[in-house]
C-alpha cells in the first residue's frame, strides 16, 4: 500500500478519531491517505525508487472538505490539485500492475470508522458534520506499507524535500 504522509497534528487528530469510533478488532493501522491498495511485492525496488523520485518535490497543502457518510461508516474527504498530479503521475507509472480497485477514479479521503452499523456510522457523520468548517493540512511525503495478514508493518517513508 502506498499512502500519502500527513502532518503531526492532523496525523494525531485522525488518529484519535479512529481509536475512538473504528471497531478495535479491525483498527489494524493508524488513520491513513491511501493512493494505492496493492502493489506487486516482487517489484518492491522499482516501487520503492519511484516513491523515492515522486517524493523529490516540496511539500503541499491538502484541504480537509468535509466529512462523507460511507454506509457503514465515516470519512474525512480530502482535495488536493498537488496529490491528484502526483498519484496520476505514479498511476501511469505503475499502470500495467494496477489492481482493478487501484485503478479507478481516486477519491482521497481519511475513513474514522468502517465495519458497524449503519445507524452507528448515520450517528456518528451526522456529529462530526453539524459544526464541520473546511481546513488545510500539510501533506509531508509518501509512505510504503506491507500486509501482514492482519496488520500492516511501514516498509519505508519518502518525506517531501
Amino acid at each position: 500500500m502506498v499512502t500519502l504522509l500527513l502532518d503531526d497534528g492532523a496525523q494525531q487528530f485522525f488518529d484519535w478519531l479512529r481509536t475512538e469510533h473504528f471497531p478495535p478488532e479491525r483498527n489494524h493501522l493508524a488513520a491513513h491517505v491511501t493512493l494505492f491498495h496493492a502493489l506487486p511485492g516482487e517489484r518492491l525496488e522499482e516501487v520503492s525508487a519511484d516513491i523515492g523520485a515522486a517524493a523529490e518535490r516540496s511539500p503541499f497543502d491538502v484541504r480537509v472538505t468535509g466529512v462523507r457518510f460511507l454506509g457503514r461508516g465515516v470519512a474525512y474527504a480530502l482535495d488536493a490539485p498537488e496529490l491528484t498530479v502526483l498519484r496520476d503521475r505514479l498511476a501511469a507509472t505503475w499502470g500495467p500492475w494496477l489492481t482493478r480497485q487501484d485503478q479507478q477514479r481516486h477519491s482521497p479521503h481519511v475513513t474514522v470508522q468502517n465495519k458497524v452499523d449503519p445507524a452507528v456510522a448515520r450517528a456518528l457523520y451526522d456529529r462530526l458534520s453539524a459544526d464541520f468548517v473546511p481546513y488545510a493540512v500539510r501533506a509531508r511525503g509518501l509512505g510504503l506499507w506491507r500486509y501482514l495478514g492482519g496488520p500492516w508493518a511501514l516498509v519505508a517513508e519518502s518525506p517531501f524535500r
